[in-house]
């Protein structure tokens, strides 16, 4: 079983390398289970596609540079790997990567220990919640599966998040952080994907650490850099969406779980997983923004309302052309370093946080006038019951009628009431 370092929690400050080292303070393990996205309890289920007939001669050409470079990888440095990772094609296959994944983050090979058994774990406060996510992710497992081959997978998965978990305590284990392990693991192996998973997982710059905080503030305002980017790219498509007001929710899940959870086809999710690996910490955020420029065609077609929006942007098409869009990402990278967007980013912050304030001061003043004007509908019968009948059958239905009458009134004349209790706050009545 894993040791636990004694790492402690953190708090929510990630920069823009998802720089997120603890202090520290130690403080017992636990799930944050509050951070949960409703969307992500339902993955879509991958397309395992057979490999194309016919393929591109340039891919055909790196696949037999990739070949011979693996005959002794020791000797051929990061960036050659990178560059077959990020160039068109990506890494091609799950052979290929099984092998360069780990060299792209700097796994070794003394990291690859044998993992412990489920039963060993199986005592883990969070063990049954993990169990709970894991059996969700079903639909990510290769279609036709043998059942025995299935239930191996699930409980490997298992395995893997309970000893990332345990091994760095101060991390809060997320919803869709499963959909990213399945995709190591698919591909690595249980070997492999526990040490590659740790390094996205914790360190100055460990993609996934933001995401796992204690709340998921440090993740909301790195996806807020989404926002200025389209801004500076296409000012129309910018406006479109803030006046629909759907801001960046329909994005989470991409960025949660690289779009291991969104995508059909899992040649997209592995494509793209090549090149977030030795992408910069936010790269992922400038693929959400070359996405919303691809369908911007889509977006304006769709009525300006937030549902209607969200739930448009939200559904991705099964036809993207990720290498284009991989390229669009990379061009909007190189001409919106994130540094230079944080006053913007700040800037948007601090409106929302404003309009938030004044929706808040909103609700509260409507609850003050409903409550005046309940008291005065109170002072009103009060008043007729002491004129009222004294028969308790003709009082009632009196009682009834004028109840009726002023609920009428106050409906089209509330001004009355919260008039007349302004200029007398001792008002009770007409």
């Amino acid at each position: 079983m894993e040791d636990k370092n004694q790492e402690s929690n953190i708090g929510d400050t990630c920069n823009l390398n998802g720089n997120c080292s603890p202090p520290t303070k130690n403080i017992s393990i636990d799930l944050n289970h509050a951070k949960n996205i409703d969307d992500i309890s339902t993955p879509s289920e991958l397309k395992f596609d057979e490999d194309f007939e016919f393929e591109d001669p340039d891919v055909t050409a790196k696949r037999k540079e990739m070949e011979k470079c693996l005959e002794n990888p020791d000797i051929v440095n990061i960036e050659k790997w990178q560059s077959f990772a990020k160039s068109k094609g990506g890494l091609i296959a799950d052979e290929y990567r099984r092998r360069i994944w780990p060299l792209l983050v700097g796994v070794t090979r003394d990291e690859m220990t044998e993992p412990p058994s489920l039963d060993e774990l199986s005592t883990h406060v969070e063990y049954n919640q993990v169990v709970l996510d894991v059996n969700r992710s079903l639909k990510r497992f290769p279609p036709g599966i043998p059942y025995e081959q299935r239930v191996a997978l699930q409980d490997q998965l298992t395995v893997l998040i309970l000893r990332v978990i345990i091994k760095y305590p101060h991390l809060k284990y997320y919803q869709g952080y499963h959909d990213v392990a399945i995709t190591l693991l698919l591909v690595c192996g249980d070997k492999a994907s526990f040490p590659l998973l740790c390094r996205l997982s914790y360190g100055p710059t460990a993609p996934l650490a933001p995401f796992m905080q204690t709340t998921m503030q440090p993740t909301q305002h790195l996806l807020n850099y989404m926002l200025p980017v389209l801004r500076r790219a296409d000012d129309k498509l910018a406006d479109c969406l803030d006046k629909a007001g759907v801001g960046t929710m329909f994005a989470l899940p991409w960025y949660l779980t690289w779009f291991g959870h969104s995508l059909n086809r899992y040649s997209d999710v592995v494509r793209l997983y090549d090149y977030f690996l030795c992408a910069p910490p936010l790269f992922p955020v400038y693929v959400t923004a070359a996405l919303v420029l691809h369908r911007a065609p889509a977006v304006y077609a769709c009525d300006v309302d937030m549902a209607m929006m969200h739930c448009l942007l939200s559904r991705l098409p099964d036809d993207l052309p990720f290498e284009d869009i991989l390229v669009t990402a990379k061009k909007l990278y190189d001409e919106n370093d994130p540094t230079d967007l944080e006053a913007e980013v700040d800037a948007l912050e601090r409106r929302e946080e404003e309009q938030r304030r004044l929706d808040e001061e909103r609700l509260r003043q409507r609850r003050v006038e409903r409550a005046g004007r309940n008291r005065a509908a109170n002072g009103v019968l009060a008043r007729l019951r002491r004129v009222l009948p004294r028969s308790p059958l003709a009082r009632g239905a009196a009682l009834a009628a004028a109840a009726a009458l002023l609920a009428v009134y106050a409906y089209y004349r509330p001004d009355l009431f919260t008039r007349r209790r302004a200029d007398n706050p001792d008002f009770e009545g007409f």
